[in-house]
């Protein structure tokens, strides 16, 4: 830091309320705090991706900042400050002196509220979760699209980076770090068509490209993302599923797999880019890798806390190649009358299943209100739940699941299927993909499901007493697929599938 950045700093905090204050410092930025503001000041340094070493060039860093964390925070974004020369020598706010530096000026919130301390503290859900991967969604629906080269050669530049990265610390042994680069380019490989084909179809954007938990917030009026990356367009310039693969790695890596998946499912819901749910193993594992390779350059240079750091990063490591572990494709289908608990089972168990972030779980009552561009608790009209409307939610949750399928990966497919021709049409497209299917048959008294779908609020189901009446008039037609008792615990319930399951 310059000696007139120093006097930059002393200025601000002259200008900041008394009390609280504190101070975070980065290799490239010094955030001071105080009260209900914040200020953001890049450090006068020049490295191979951010250059903030004039006045000039740190002023257009803080615009920049400013314009695209509006994208998902406008609230919390207030502005650009300049620090301009006073005529008297000294330094003020947007004068007509000379520029000396600039700053980001913001709101500051709770950090108590940021999702790296929620989840400390037990305090992250599915809820909060699938809210969030729908704002995701919305906000990667609405990015810049680019076209600034292959999908491919833009990973390949990631894998890169990783390399040189390794070479910055002594923390691992050049033949592992070569193993898990020839791993993760042998998956790039395998991959390539169809990063390239999504590049074409206007899949790389202009990201947040720092989606981890530490730059996602709650507020009340639901989640906000921020912190985006700012300084170096080209880092952010990314396919947005690898932009989401940071959030879902981190949740993972904090031993949150049922809310990586819970997360995965409602952007994929939302967004329909089932055909990139195979990439996401491979793109998890890139950024577990870039994790290792950062960290282990900060434990070489760290005066304390070193060991503790370099095991933080062999965790990443052991994460990036734990994760491109192959498994077989399958597909399960979970079947019952409305109340029978299917969608909290199948919940259950699609983190289970697969490799990270577990399987995809396509729900026909999600699919459903998404064909009718409805929130889940949303209530439809009767004509939604038409005989035609019905057979159309089944087939695309049969060309859903195919698309998992053929990507290797495993589905897990809750609906009623209390007709006999969607159920064999669920068993004839795994035979013809030549894959393992299993399908499961929740069964309980009608007092049973009647009282557990007048307990339930409102959400996806639309299901009510009426509605389960007509299922119980109608005749389902042999059910050879394996039966549980409904009335059963959920852990008996899931005990008995995965049994099943490793059975087969």
């Amino acid at each position: 830091m310059t000696d007139s950045q120093t006097g930059t700093i002393a200025f601000i905090e002259g200008q900041m309320a008394q009390g609280d204050r504190k101070r975070v410092e980065t290799h490239i930025s010094i955030v001071l705090l105080s009260g209900e503001r914040v200020f953001k000041l890049k450090k006068a340094v020049k490295l191979p991706y951010a250059d903030f070493s004039t006045p000039e060039l740190r002023l257009a860093a803080c615009e920049n900042e400013v314009m695209l964390n509006r994208r998902t925070a406008p609230d919390l974004y207030l502005g650009t400050r300049r620090i301009t020369r006073s005529e008297d020598g000294g330094l003020e706010f947007d004068g007509p002196g000379a520029l000396v530096d600039a700053v980001v000026e913001m709101h500051r919130f709770d950090e108590a509220e940021l999702f790296d301390r929620l989840a400390e503290r037990h305090a992250l859900d599915t809820a909060l979760m699938e809210e969030t991967a729908i704002a995701i969604a919305g906000f990667h629906e609405k990015a810049q699209v680019l076209h600034s080269g292959g999908g491919a050669a833009n990973i390949q530049g990631v894998l890169d980076i990783n390399r040189a990265g390794f070479a910055t610390s002594h923390g691992f042994a050049a033949d592992e770090v070569a193993r898990l680069d020839a791993a993760l380019r042998k998956a790039l490989a395998r991959h390539a068509a169809l990063l390239d084909a999504r590049e074409r179809a206007g899949r790389l954007k202009l990201c947040h490209g720092d989606l981890h938990l530490r730059n996602i917030y709650r507020t009340a009026d639901g989640p906000r993302l921020f912190d985006c990356i700012e300084f170096n367009d080209q880092i952010a310039s990314i396919d947005v599923l690898y932009d989401l693969a940071y959030l879902l790695m981190d949740l993972w890596h904090r031993g949150l797999p049922d809310l990586a998946n819970a997360t995965v499912n409602r952007y994929l819901d939302r967004s329909a880019d089932d055909g990139g749910f195979r990439l996401l193993p491979l793109m998890m594992a890139i950024r577990a890798e870039v994790r290792a390779h950062v960290i282990a350059t900060q434990a070489e240079h760290a005066d304390r806390g070193a060991t503790a750091l370099m095991a933080s990063a062999r965790e990443y490591f052991k994460l990036a190649n734990d994760l491109l572990t192959d498994t077989k494709p399958r597909l399960i289908a979970i079947g019952g009358l409305s109340g029978s608990g299917k969608s909290t089972l199948a919940m259950a168990l699609a983190p289970t299943f697969g490799t990270p972030p577990g399987a995809r779980l396509l729900e026909s009552d999600r699919l459903r209100k998404a064909l009718f561009r409805a929130g889940p608790c949303e209530r439809l009209p009767l004509e939604a739940y038409r005989p035609e409307v019905s057979e159309l939610v089944y087939g695309e949750l049969a060309d859903r699941a195919r698309t998992i399928l053929e990507g290797g990966g495993v589905a897990v497919v809750d609906a009623v299927f209390d007709r006999a021709e969607d159920r064999t049409a669920m068993e004839a497209m795994a035979a013809d993909l030549g894959v393992s299917f299993t399908g499961f048959w929740l069964k309980a008294p009608a007092d049973v499901l009647k009282a557990r779908i007048l307990a339930r609020g409102q959400g996806d189901s639309d299901a009510t007493p009426d509605v389960l009446d007509r299922q119980l008039c109608r005749d389902p037609g042999p059910v050879n697929w394996t039966r549980l008792n409904a009335a059963s615990s959920l852990q008996e319930l899931t005990a008995q599938v995965t049994e099943r399951m490793e059975a087969v």
